[in-house]
């Protein structure tokens, strides 16, 4: 039915002719403001009241939108909505301009070149209207290659073959449609078709009339048009399109010969072709935007097969849809560079990629080289950098990036076999604006210039010196160098050093060595050899003194200072290790004074029993417990003792203990240790509230949609507090993955805090940290937001610049937010223009500052050196449950105590932890028997 409805529509197109131009009804873009029927006055007025003021509020959201793309002409989405109120309100020469401006700075989608196509088709009859439509398809197919723009390209082309030559252009836009899009799996099939029925229609036109014989000359144009038929069925059902067997049938319809073997060779070819397709095709179909991987998988295919129209037509499909990833259009463009090499096939799809990724320095500097490889001319080139620098790049190292790429194409114009030349002096002038473009303008927007090595002022350099003999002006470039804090930098004055070794002389050579001597800092041993190294060569007895004299002094001075620099690092670790030791000391005195003001609180009876338990645990204090034995993952500074079952503090079957006597009793419940075979199936959950009633109970009901809960084992400390947090242990390692999903999540108002349970003591390097912490361009950094702003409310903000994914406000331990924020939007393009909108931004009183998201590097916890004892392994003393009493003294004499660490010496002989520096607390004194201090005695 449809292949009929379109084979009679082409025909009449193609038996009107021009007359069917013409005819074509002029009508304003869809949208138009026009009224009719017949109502009351009232209700007249009434519409016409709500229509002025809906056409006022137009009219002051078109004049906002006009100013704001006369600040930010790169605001995408404004030119979208600028243009769709436009059209609304049918101010047709307002949205001429633009549309045309949008489609100057972007890549324009099928969408709105079809409108804008079919808004134009409407207005024009005269000759030279159609041919403004023409340019306007044009510029419409280089965008993207897109099968619904040729189509309605060539059906439009069909009304003008009235005019001479009508017919021939046609079909030389039908041919080109074929060659971009006749590939397309899915799509060409409609362009074919569309082919054949114009053919048809022109062989009907040219059929004699009923009854009469053809002319010899009528003969052949009807010959010559059936072979124009059969040749297009022939090349269809040589390419792998969907329903090719219902094409296949058509032509065994139409024929009146039999179809020849090689077509039919070519047919069976073409459908085994379509059966390898097929799964990629589906795997599109079933896909969701942006179906990157899909494309790729498809892309990889083709490539393994090799044909570069089918090729390029899967690269086009994937850009269609992707157009917004810079890495596709690189892959894309490097294939072309590669491969095809066609000078306008290379050029348009690199001028298509900047345009679409403006801010990807890397398409610009691809585009520089294409534009160069095909020589095109310096002033085209030229005028495509300056785009480039005002393109918006993110990053201050991109502008250094864009131009280091523009000198290098200025070197290569340069004939050096001339002493002076325009090309050189263009060169030397655009070295000079880079130093100070970075200088100025990068500097200024990112508060760096990008260059902090210098390196296009050191290129500028070895130019004048090796290609233009000018070493005197190298000399001043890199005195220039020097100055700007790179003195200090070993690696730059050998830098300096080899250069005037290769292209100036001794003298030179070795002043600039006596120089790195004395401004070295980093690396001074290095110069110090390299000056050595050019005196034993090539100076005096003279030359060497004075150098040796050089080196010593300034090694020795640099030896002292560090050493001081050493002595006060050591003096400050000192400090604060007082100081620490001090508020140790401070926290046990206050404990102390604490527990002695219980201690004196009731009757004597209680105070005696305390004090007969408190003398009773001495006699069993456990002994040291050391680092990496047990099983439990509870820290042993904690000492948190997780009794019975589930934390209770009862006896299977002994009576009631009384709610007094619970931390009393607890001491003598059997301690649960934790099971670490079973880490697989637990999870850790930590920053619970401590005033949480029934934390098993709560935790069970939260947990038990992830899967079936075995047990809860809360921690209590020793008077029965829940101390925030717990171990849940699942049935199924499944359920327990499922679990860390909650991480977060608010439980009675504190986020709660889920992560896989892992022994510190066998990982000490286990960290949880669930976000990124590189570069991510498509996502934003936000600070100095107001306590009291929402997550829907920054969303309100944000959304008006992009589609935002995904906002997730930073907040505390407590669950409190600390005024910052990550949003993370669908692409690079719209977090850089949010960057551009929203930075400075205010926000309820609070000025907000927006950045691209880059955290700066995690720090790791400096790891104690090999043979040096760290503070974490030194074995600390096991108190009760009750911990060290008041009267639990040491019954050791002093002059008995031994230290039980002997003191370490080092491999250079130096003593190190002495009595008096060692920054390692002193260790406990080894328990001792009554028969022990008898046998120390009597050896005294």
């Amino acid at each position: 039915a449809e292949r009929g409805g379109r084979r009679a529509e082409l025909h009449k197109m193609a038996a009107a002719g021009a007359e069917a131009a013409a005819e074509e009804e002029k009508r304003l873009p869809e949208g138009d403001p026009e009224s009719g029927g017949d109502s009351d006055d009232e209700g007249d007025s009434d519409s016409s009241g709500d229509g002025e003021d809906e056409e006022k509020e137009n009219e002051a959201e078109i004049q906002r939108l006009e100013e704001q793309l006369s600040i930010n002409a790169f605001d995408y989405n404004c030119h979208l909505d600028l243009i769709k109120l436009l059209r609304q309100e049918g101010e047709l020469v307002k949205l001429r301009r633009a549309r045309q401006k949008m489609s100057e700075l972007f890549p324009l989608t099928e969408e709105i070149w079809l409108d804008w196509l079919k808004d134009e088709i409407k207005m024009a009859s005269e000759i030279s209207e159609r041919e403004k439509v023409y340019e306007l398809f044009e510029r419409a197919v280089k965008d993207y290659i897109c099968p619904e723009i040729w189509l309605e390209y060539a059906q439009y082309s069909i009304g003008g073959i009235g005019q001479e030559g009508g017919i021939e252009k046609v079909r030389s836009i039908f041919e080109r449609a074929l060659t971009a899009v006749g590939l397309h799996v899915t799509k060409g099939t409609a362009l074919w078709e569309a082919y054949r029925e114009f053919e048809n229609a022109i062989l009907e036109t040219a059929q004699p009339a009923p009854g009469s014989i053809p002319s010899p000359e009528q003969q052949q144009v009807l010959c010559s048009q059936l072979e124009k038929i059969h040749t297009l069925f022939r090349r269809q059902l040589g390419i792998p399109l969907l329903d090719m067997e219902a094409s296949y049938a058509e032509y065994e319809e139409w024929s009146e010969e039999p179809i020849p073997e090689t077509t039919i060779k070519n047919y069976k070819k073409a459908l085994q072709q379509l059966e390898k397709c097929k799964p990629y095709e589906e795997a599109l179909l079933g896909a969701e935007t942006p179906k990157l991987a899909e494309y790729q998988a498809y892309i990889d295919f083709e490539m393994k097969a090799g044909d570069p129209a089918r090729i390029q037509l899967i690269y086009e499909r994937a850009l269609a849809e992707n157009c917004l990833v810079p890495d596709l259009w690189a892959r894309y463009n490097q294939y072309l560079d590669r491969q095809l090499k066609v000078k306008e096939l290379v050029l348009s799809a690199h001028d298509r990629a900047v345009r679409n990724c403006p801010w990807t320095v890397g398409l610009w500097i691809r585009y520089l080289l294409a534009m160069e490889r095909h020589r095109v001319e310096h002033s085209i080139i030229s005028e495509m950098f300056e785009k480039a620098l005002n393109a918006g790049f993110i990053q201050a190292t991109d502008y250094v990036e864009i131009w280091q790429a523009y000198l290098d194409y200025l070197r290569r114009r340069v004939d050096f076999t001339q002493d002076s030349s325009k090309e050189l002096e263009e060169l030397r002038s655009a070295f000079a604006r880079a130093v100070e473009y970075l200088k100025q303008e990068v500097e200024e927007r990112f508060s760096e210039s990008g260059d902090p090595s210098c390196t296009i002022m050191q290129n500028w350099a070895r130019v004048e010196a090796r290609l233009c003999n000018n070493m005197q002006k190298a000399r001043e470039l890199w005195d220039n160098i020097m100055t700007k804090g790179n003195a200090k930098y070993a690696n730059m004055w050998l830098e300096y050093y080899n250069l005037e070794r290769a292209h100036g002389d001794t003298q030179h050579c070795r002043k600039a060595l006596h120089r790195a001597v004395q401004c070295t800092s980093d690396y001074p041993e290095h110069v110090c050899e390299v000056l050595l190294t050019l005196e034993r060569i090539e100076g005096t007895l003279e030359d060497w003194d004075a150098a040796v004299q050089k080196t010593e002094n300034r090694l020795a001075r640099v030896n002292e200072q560090r050493a001081k620099a050493a002595e006060k690092e050591a003096a400050l670790a000192k400090q604060e290790e007082e100081r620490a030791e001090q508020r140790k000391q401070a926290r046990a005195e206050k404990k102390a004074s604490k527990k002695a003001k219980k201690t004196r609180i009731g009757d004597k009876r209680k105070a005696d029993a305390d004090d007969e338990g408190e003398w009773g645990q001495e006699e069993e204090l456990p002994s040291k417990r050391h680092r990496g034995e047990g099983d439990g993952v509870l820290p042993e500074e904690d000492m948190e003792v997780e009794t019975g079952l589930f934390g209770r503090s009862e006896k299977p079957d002994g009576p009631a203990i009384p709610k007094e006597k619970a931390s009393t009793s607890r001491k003598d419940v059997p301690k649960v240790f934790h099971d670490s075979s079973k880490d697989k199936v637990t999870v850790f959950v930590s920053n619970l509230s401590y005033t949480m009633a029934e934390p098993e109970a709560k935790l069970r009901e939260l947990f038990g949609s992830c899967g079936e809960v075995v047990e809860i084992r809360a921690v209590f400390n020793n008077k029965g507090t829940f101390r925030g947090y717990c171990y849940v242990q699942f049935r199924e390692e499944e359920a327990a993955r499922q679990a860390l999903a909650l991480d977060r999540t608010a439980v009675e108002g504190r986020p709660m805090f889920v992560s896989p349970c892992v022994d510190k003591n066998k990982n000490p390097d286990f960290k949880v940290f669930r976000y990124s912490t590189t570069l991510e361009k498509h996502k934003l950094f936000i600070s100095g937001l107001p306590f009291s702003c929402t997550k829907e409310e920054l969303e309100e903000v944000c959304k008006a610049h992009g589609n935002v994914k995904d906002i997730r406000l930073v907040t505390n331990r407590a669950g409190k937010p600390k005024g910052l924020a990550y949003v993370e939007y669908e692409n690079e393009a719209q977090a850089s223009q949010a960057v551009l909108k929203m930075d400075g931004l205010t926000v309820k009183d609070h000025v907000i500052k927006v950045m691209i998201s880059n955290p700066p590097l995690r720090k790791l916890p400096d790891r104690p050196e090999p043979g040096r004892a760290s503070l974490s392994l030194a074995p600390r003393q096991i108190y009760g449950a009750r911990g060290k009493g008041r009267t639990q003294l040491s019954m050791m004499p002093r002059a008995l105590q031994r230290q039980s660490n002997p003191v370490a010496k080092a491999e250079n002989g130096m003593v190190q932890n002495s009595p008096a520096t060692s920054s390692d607390p002193p260790a406990e004194p080894k328990k001792m028997s009554n028969a022990d201090f008898a046998k120390m005695l009597l050896k005294k």
